[in-house]
């Protein structure tokens, strides 16, 4: 009789372990499911952040190469109306300064690639004759620096990212003095998973 009551409590007692046993691997699966979640909303928010500080340094650089030109240069002249260029859509114009009469985009195009180790940033644009050009600048881990102009695009590099960006110069604007100019920069993420805007401006 003894021996029998012994005997069903060993195996109510195992049963009780098993039960136990799957009830801590239900709560660790869910934990591991939440910490998985966890880290792909940090692995998003870490691309979306690397997106957003490079088209803030990208606009930050057009701005920059706009500000050197002077008030004369065709790319930056407001010839008809009040505003040049566009941010809405990709807008190009036949600008007239004195004699001379030149085609003027107010967009393009950054590429951008670590292959090989370099840090390689290529824009599009025309040359004089109006053909299509592509200058890529390539940094190297020793600080070097190279340039170099083609008519074609670079060969498409698996961790490429492109970015498209637009300028709007407006003349004038209201509540700013007679005489100066307003350039609005507006870069956007053009291949990534998550679309990723930027835009600044600076007076003149």
């Amino acid at each position: 009789m003894e021996t029998s009551k012994s005997l069903r409590k060993k195996r109510g007692a195992s049963g009780f372990a098993l039960i136990e046993t799957m009830i801590a691997i239900s709560i660790l699966a869910v934990g591991l499911l939440g910490v998985a979640a966890l880290l792909a909303q940090l692995s998003g928010n870490s691309a979306t952040s690397r997106y957003m500080s490079t088209e803030a340094l990208l606009a930050s650089e057009k701005l920059d190469d706009l500000n050197r030109l002077p008030a004369s240069d065709p790319a930056i002249a407001v010839t008809n109306g009040t505003t040049a260029g566009s941010l809405a859509a990709d807008q190009s114009a036949s600008v007239t300064v004195g004699p001379v009469t030149t085609n003027v985009d107010y967009f393009d195009k950054v590429q951008i690639s670590s292959g090989d180790g370099n840090m390689a940033e290529t824009v599009n644009g025309v040359d004089a004759s109006g053909n299509p050009i592509y200058i890529t600048t390539a940094h190297a881990p020793d600080g070097t620096v190279t340039t170099t102009t083609a008519n074609n695009p670079p060969a498409p590099a698996a961790d490429m990212i492109i970015f498209g960006r637009r300028w709007l110069i407006e003349q004038d604007p209201a509540g700013l003095p007679t005489g100066t100019r307003r350039i609005t920069v507006w870069v956007s993420l053009q291949n990534g998973v998550k679309p990723s805007t930027f835009q600044t401006s600076m007076v003149r």
